[in-house]
């Protein structure tokens, strides 16, 4: 469940920080002319903003989702192996502990 869960954080991260470099910032950025070549001019204008703040608005959620899950699965895991630990000392019989022989001084 937990390489699961990681794989697909790490997917939508990627995808994240693509739509992120994708969008068209106050400056140039990379969405300039690459994304218009890249999508043939398909997504551009106030369609393709539109779109790419929703996609980014969609991935983050599922980013924080993902993450929220991560804590749940590995808290449960390490709380699941605290118990096991504890019962194993319960149950270990108690560890011999050799005493020293005094020695008479005359």
């Amino acid at each position: 469940m937990f390489s699961i869960l990681l794989t697909l954080l790490i997917i939508v991260a990627i995808m994240m920080i693509g739509l992120i470099l994708l969008q068209k910032s106050e400056g140039s950025g990379m969405s300039g002319s690459s994304a218009a070549s890249m999508f043939g001019g398909m997504m551009t204008g106030a369609g393709a903003g539109n779109f790419m703040t929703r996609a980014t608005a969609t991935l983050a959620t599922i980013f924080f989702i993902l993450c929220a899950l991560l804590a749940i699965v590995v808290s449960r895991s390490n709380h699941n192996a605290g118990e096991s630990e504890l019962r194993m000392e319960l149950n270990a019989p108690a560890e011999y502990v050799p005493t020293v022989p005094e020695i008479p001084m005359n």
